[in-house]
């Protein structure tokens, strides 16, 4: 993130900033229009950060069954983060959040490191915030979502920052 203001994350219990940020393929979307049908996930990510190239495919694993929405929300520009959404299986809508905006988004929720994590609920409660890759709070989220997220055979540490 380009910003030079140290924000302070934005934690459980506290409301979401509003926003309005442009889709990926066209469009602008807000806050209160994607929360409206009950929690939603939304995970901040670049497209060059290891954690969230490791991380996404489980949240796409999570958003497969339809039960839980999610929306990435990139630091980056289209074209980029296009790429990383083919690359990495990511089907899920994506958000843009990057300098045309001057990260708006990101700093409002006080984003110093991705990925970034939060369980909104309707009324815009943050439920969960999670920071980098937490085996844990990814199962959980998949248990949310009726799904197990993390399969015998997958390979994944407890814990790695982002």
């Amino acid at each position: 993130m380009a910003s030079s203001r140290v924000h302070k994350l934005l934690t459980a219990g506290s409301q979401a900033p509003e926003f309005r940020l442009e889709r990926l393929g066209g469009g602008y979307v807000s806050l209160p229009e994607i929360r409206s049908n009950g929690p939603v996930l939304v995970a901040f990510f670049k497209v060059t950060c290891p954690t969230c190239q490791f991380a996404f495919p489980f949240l796409e694993r999570i958003h497969q069954p339809g039960t839980l929405p999610i929306y990435g929300i990139s630091q980056n520009d289209a074209d980029d983060t296009h790429e990383f959404n083919q690359e990495f299986g990511v089907t899920f809508p994506t958000l843009l959040d990057n300098e045309h905006n001057d990260f708006a988004a990101s700093n409002a929720f006080g984003i110093s490191n991705v990925p970034t994590i939060f369980l909104l609920e309707r009324d815009g409660t943050i439920s969960r915030a999670i920071e980098g890759w937490n085996r844990k709070e990814i199962e959980w989220l998949g248990n949310q979502a009726g799904i197990q997220v993390i399969r015998p055979d997958d390979r994944v540490p407890d814990w790695k920052p982002g």
